[in-house]
């Protein structure tokens, strides 16, 4: 929350992707953030968010937005449109990995295009759940070949508790929720230094997402700068220094977080 540029209050929760999260969860999860607000009567609100590109999800999110804070100016965009926001930029591309992945591209005459951003299903190249699920296909891929399991497959199954590869394929197919699966993607960057199976995964992540960025370059004839944000890309160096080595020196890091974003958008939302 901002009053004339200045921050006033501050407020986490978990998220709420409304093209993969029911509607109920959705709704309540935002109830219970707008909630720890306190009274607030804004003017204009903006709220990024994985999903808004599906427009049925989208005209969800402004409605409820609507109905939770009344006589609000309330606009809706991609999560990836906040990050040019939040640097300050009017022309980039914006390479975002997180629990997924997509990069969103912005022209300085309002052209824009993205790549990725699918869905943990159906794609998400390189973010984090789609580390955890290759990680555990080269595991399973060994174990059917009769390989003994390396650190890769040794960490995978601590962290499930699972007794054996069998029991991990039971327990990972139970797992609905895309962020639980990206919770595990940090035992893929552990063990990358001593296991060439977790190496690979993690240079086929940068791969992937470098790929992401260069579809929204050619789409829109802008080669940077690249923009690189969320908590995966900025927060295990192999990832970032791999995709580095793939797009050169037009890679910058996102140094404000992306909600600072949101509120640059309300705000310029006011002005218009």
């Amino acid at each position: 929350m901002s009053v004339d540029g200045r921050v006033v209050g501050e407020v986490e929760g978990p998220g709420a992707n409304v093209a993969t999260l029911p509607p109920a969860v959705v709704s309540g999860r935002l109830t219970a953030l707008l909630g720890g607000c306190g009274p607030i009567h804004p003017d204009a609100c903006c709220a990024g968010s994985a999903g808004a590109e599906v427009p049925a999800a989208r005209l969800r999110l402004e409605k409820l937005l609507a109905g939770l804070l009344p006589r609000c100016r309330i606009s809706v965009v991609h999560d990836a449109r906040l990050v040019l926001a939040a640097a300050q930029i009017d022309e980039g591309i914006a390479l975002i990995c997180g629990t997924g992945s997509v990069a969103h591209g912005r022209t300085a005459d309002g052209r824009e295009a993205r790549a990725g951003g699918w869905g943990w299903q159906l794609g998400d190249d390189g973010g984090g759940a789609w580390i955890t699920r290759e990680a555990a296909r080269e595991v399973l891929r060994s174990a059917d070949a009769g390989r003994p399991l390396g650190e890769l497959g040794r960490r995978l199954l601590a962290a499930l508790d699972a007794r054996d590869t069998m029991q991990l394929l039971g327990k990972l197919n139970a797992i609905r929720e895309p962020m639980q699966w990206a919770a595990m993607a940090n035992i893929v960057f552990e063990a990358a230094d001593t296991d060439a199976e977790a190496n690979g995964v993690v240079l086929r992540a940068a791969s992937a997402l470098s790929a992401l960025a260069k579809s929204v370059q050619q789409s829109l004839g802008v080669d940077g700068p690249v923009v690189l944000a969320g908590g995966l890309l900025l927060n295990q160096p192999k990832l970032e220094c791999a995709v580095r080595e793939q797009l050169g020196s037009l890679c910058i890091r996102l140094d404000e977080p992306p909600v600072a974003g949101a509120v640059r958008l309300a705000e310029l939302e006011l002005s218009t």
